[in-house]
């Protein structure tokens, strides 16, 4: 069995579920953003947004983290023909790891 994220602390900040807020970007107690479809990890930036710092480097174990598959997913995309794939409906496979897992 192989687990998702690189130690216990990654695993607890990136699972972490608030019972006040819906997203991860408002409530204040999130840290970590873990993007499956994009298999990039970022520290989440509280500013009334929805943006996060990538980041290279676990905080907590000091563990490599894998590489970000965006510009792969774009490139694949573009490939299949869908040049602005946040306004045009992509197949079902790229909106979640299963497009590179596959």
């Amino acid at each position: 069995m192989t687990k998702e994220h690189c130690c216990e602390a990654m695993i607890n900040k990136v699972n972490y579920v608030c019972k006040e807020h819906k997203s991860p970007f408002e409530c204040p107690d999130r840290v970590i953003y873990y993007s499956s479809k994009f298999n990039e990890y970022g520290l989440i930036v509280h500013d009334g947004g929805s943006s996060s710092i990538e980041i290279s480097y676990c905080p907590w174990c000091g563990t490599k983290l894998p590489m970000s598959k965006r510009d792969l997913w774009f490139d694949t995309l573009e490939e299949l023909g869908f040049d602005e794939p946040f306004e045009q409906n992509i197949p079902e496979e790229f909106k979640s790891d299963k497009w590179y897992k596959k």
